[in-house]
């Protein structure tokens, strides 16, 4: 029987990302991501702790850690591979999310729907990078995000969209956690290739790593359903507000350099998964 158009546009985007999966080259940007993801949150977790120590740091997110980098010593040579990598792991991603599989593992329907996410994240992340190669005027923060959230209330139905937004990050929040908790990260990694000694150290940070990123994520959600509630766009904040957030409760540095520490785990996490990643 011949194949109705909708069955021809459904496969196709299928058989290129079953050709994409095959190359060589898919594991190695996979790898790559991994090791992007890993400096960018060690960067964040970093200046958290010095901003915890009154040493002169700052709370920043992912595109402020780009903007870092980029100011760094080694500056845009150092950005264009922090930029390979982050368009590594948005095809590797989103390739897994169309075919449903990598060449070392098979994935769930969640597991697809959560890839996609985070392949779209990442590929913005991607962008931003990309275009502080060739501007020194992006100041690779998030900007304001009571800005941003201002302009969605102003759409039909913007203020639902920002509270289901807020649900989702708390959602994600409590995946974060979960997968701490659980381990189930674990399941994702060749654990049989590691020593008894390297698999306690991955599973510390992995577990630690996880829960930080549950905190920073659960305070952006709470923080968007209030501006949603309260109908008040300024109670908005991203990543580097929830560190600021931290950091002024009481209890602040303390609170501040706990969490801090773990992102920086969850970036050594990231740096050992690209070794051991089930791709």
């Amino acid at each position: 029987m011949a194949s109705t158009p909708t069955t021809t546009f459904t496969r196709e985007p299928k058989a290129a990302g079953e050709t994409v999966a095959r190359q060589p080259a898919f594991e190695w940007l996979a790898r790559l991501g991994l090791v992007a993801r890993g400096v960018v949150y060690g960067v964040i977790g970093a200046l958290a702790i010095a901003l915890a120590l009154g040493a002169g740091g700052k709370a920043t997110n992912q595109q402020g850690a780009l903007k870092t980098i980029s100011d760094g010593p080694l500056g845009k040579a150092a950005l264009v591979v922090i930029a390979l990598g982050l368009g590594g792991y948005v095809v590797w991603r989103v390739v897994r999310a169309i075919i449903g599989h990598g060449p070392e593992q098979r994935d769930s329907g969640f597991d697809r729907v959560a890839g996609l996410a985070s392949g779209v994240a990442y590929g913005i992340l991607f962008v931003t990078a990309v275009s502080l190669l060739f501007t020194s005027q992006n100041k690779g923060s998030s900007g304001h995000p009571d800005e941003t959230t201002a302009g969605v209330m102003d759409w039909t139905g913007g203020r639902w969209l920002v509270g289901a937004a807020g649900v989702v990050m708390l959602g994600v929040a409590l995946y974060q956690g979960y997968k701490g908790v659980s381990r189930d990260f674990l399941e994702d990694s060749k654990t049989e290739q590691m020593s008894e000694s390297v698999k306690r150290a991955f599973t510390v940070l992995g577990v630690v790593g996880h829960l930080s990123r549950m905190v920073v994520f659960g305070l952006v959600g709470w923080f968007l359903l209030r501006a949603a509630i309260d109908f008040d766009p300024d109670k908005a904040v991203g990543l580097d507000g929830a560190l600021a957030k931290l950091a002024h409760a009481s209890y602040g540095p303390l609170l501040l350099g706990i969490v801090a520490a773990g992102l920086v785990a969850f970036g050594c996490y990231s740096l050992a998964d690209a070794r051991y990643r089930k791709v």
